[in-house]
């Protein structure tokens, strides 16, 4: 259980942070922008559920913003010592069971969608867009992780957890859209003058 007295430490005054094992380091470093960028991810979540009407799909967005906090986690806990990223008392990870509940979601919201004919605009209604910037940002994130992933080691999970999040969320804002119907398709050149 997390108990937060104080809000303000001092401790990242002069521009470093903690990370889980209790070592530090800048808040610039490739590993803390991941970190950032799941965190940002997140809050985009946050402000899609305010648009989201299905139970069901509001209660997806539910569990993804509480792994989002594991993932966060994940990503701020080195590997340790012999452990790799196993799952430890002192270390939350995601874990495979995770990706998978995220494709078994895909596949079911895909099964009531028709077959995509063209690439689709962020866009449709209020509740797809919002999930739409939500996407981004989760390939954003995506970019993030993997560039901290060249500087130190992540639990491959992880990525792939994060990988496979924007792909739900194009899904899920695709069936947000009245099963895609909604969708707003992209007509390449379609401005271009003759």
């Amino acid at each position: 259980m997390v108990r937060l007295n104080r809000i303000y430490t001092r401790t990242g005054d002069a521009g470093e942070t903690g990370l889980v094992d209790g070592s530090r380091l800048p808040k610039s470093a490739p590993r803390m922008q991941a970190i950032g960028e799941v965190d940002e991810l997140n809050a985009l979540i946050g402000v899609a559920l305010l648009h989201v009407e299905s139970e069901a799909h509001r209660a997806m967005l539910a569990r993804i913003q509480n792994e989002l906090f594991d993932l966060g986690a994940d990503l701020a806990t080195p590997a340790g010592q012999g452990e790799g990223f196993a799952p430890t008392e002192m270390a939350l990870r995601i874990v495979p069971e995770q990706v998978a509940r995220l494709e078994a979601e895909i596949d079911v919201m895909n099964e009531g969608l028709e077959p995509l004919r063209s690439f689709i605009l962020p866009g449709g209604s209020a509740a797809a867009a919002h999930v739409h910037v939500a996407r981004a940002a989760a390939r954003r994130a995506e970019r993030a992780a993997v560039a901290a992933g060249a500087d130190v080691a992540l639990n491959p999970q992880a990525l792939t957890y994060i990988n496979r999040l924007s792909d739900h969320l194009f899904v899920l804002a695709r069936a947000i859209n009245a099963a895609g119907e909604g969708d707003v398709l992209w007509r390449p050149g379609a401005t271009r003058q003759a």
